[in-house]
């Protein structure tokens, strides 16, 4: 009698896996394996990625870092505490691009915050440098693989990303509107004096000064949040004012948060947006969330890494789910986007990005923003 085998399809639903060609005893060894999860960078936001991966069972991780032995003391010490926390996942911690090797999702922290002096271009070449690398030895090591970009300044560098490993669009993609979303749903809550479970929050445009947290379209269970403070203050003009503030706020939290700690940048709150996006594609579970995708028309723009709300899924960026802005949210998001092609047109200048990657990064022959409609 000859073996029956059973696969479960969302198990083989994974990122990376490719099982065309594969007999059917291997096809079920490839079914029943974890997700491996690759974390490029053992910093802060690293460590805390590599916890939340373990605890939640996402996958097997390896943690890399050029800083010798640093990602295996991390990892060590999180595997030290299953027996406490209860998961079983198998931690890696290593110095070598090979231990990514059959990675289904990369999720890229490395690079430099910016330090007092350091201009805005000095963080663009440093970090350009450390995402080309990145980028060569992911696509050497682990071409079937999505990557999630968080490292700064998010839009470019999701943009070189894309171009050094010559990935799909799809599959790679950059972690930012879950983050300045969720800060935007805290402080609306506080404010409000709501469970932030019950908030809906949404930002879009360039991770930056000229985010664009959408006022209309936030609610709290299906309320406006802006009927909701006009009850409070009795007032359109001070609810007005108070949203302002909430906005300035979550448009300057990582700034917030650098200038309280001192030495160093938020990195628990970036890391659990990024699980959440992570946990989206390893379950494939289809979730609308706001990330940095390449646009091609979508929001009147064209060639150009944006933050908008997409689905998620095993395939990555699935499909980019438009929402009607009104004349002034318009002009706020074109605003915003105008500071990511300046960024590209910097790195451009640099010479990150050449002629020849310029006929791949872009959908049309043309390199400059466009309006559509």
């Amino acid at each position: 009698m000859s073996n029956v085998y059973i696969i479960l399809e969302p198990v083989f639903n994974v990122p990376g896996r490719r099982l065309a060609g594969k007999s059917q005893k291997e096809v079920l060894a490839v079914a029943f394996q974890r997700p491996k999860i690759a974390l490029i960078g053992g910093g802060q936001i690293g460590g805390v990625l590599a916890q939340l991966s373990a605890l939640r069972e996402l996958g097997d991780i390896v943690m890399f870092d050029i800083v010798e032995n640093l990602p295996r003391g991390k990892t060590l010490d999180i595997a030290e505490a299953a027996g406490v926390d209860h998961f079983d996942v198998r931690l890696i911690g290593t110095n070598d691009y090979r231990d990514i090797a059959g990675a289904d999702l990369c999720i890229v922290t490395a690079g430099l915050p910016r330090k007092p002096g350091m201009s805005r271009e000095d963080l663009l070449v440093t970090n350009a440098k450390i995402i080309k690398t990145t980028g060569e030895n992911i696509k050497q090591y682990a071409p079937d693989s999505q990557v999630m970009v968080i490292s700064n300044p998010l839009d470019a560098m999701v943009t070189l990303m894309q171009h050094v490993t010559g990935f799909p669009p799809n599959r790679v993609y950059g972690q930012a509107g879950v983050l300045d979303s969720s800060r935007f749903a805290t402080f609306l809550a506080w404010e409000l004096g709501v469970s932030v479970k019950d908030i809906n929050a949404l930002v879009l445009g360039g991770h930056g000064d000229r985010m664009v947290p959408l006022v209309r379209y936030a609610n709290v269970g299906g309320i406006p949040a802006m009927e909701l403070l006009e009850r409070k203050y009795g007032n359109p003009f001070k609810a007005r004012e108070i949203m302002a503030s909430i906005v300035d706020r979550t448009r300057k939290a990582g700034t917030e948060v650098v200038s309280l700690l001192k030495n160093g940048s938020a990195f628990y709150s970036p890391a659990a947006a990024a699980i959440q996006m992570a946990t989206a594609v390893l379950h494939d579970e289809k979730r609308v969330l706001p990330a940095c995708a390449y646009l091609d028309g979508e929001y009147g723009v064209r060639g150009y890494y944006v933050g908008v709300p997409v689905v998620l899924g095993k395939d990555g960026v699935e499909r980019i789910v438009e929402v009607t802005l009104n004349e002034e949210e318009r002009g706020m998001f074109q605003h915003s986007v105008a500071s990511v092609v300046k960024l590209i047109d910097d790195m451009r200048r640099l010479g990150f990005l050449t002629a020849a990657v310029d006929e791949t990064l872009f959908s049309r022959p043309e390199h400059e923003l466009k309006l559509i409609g």
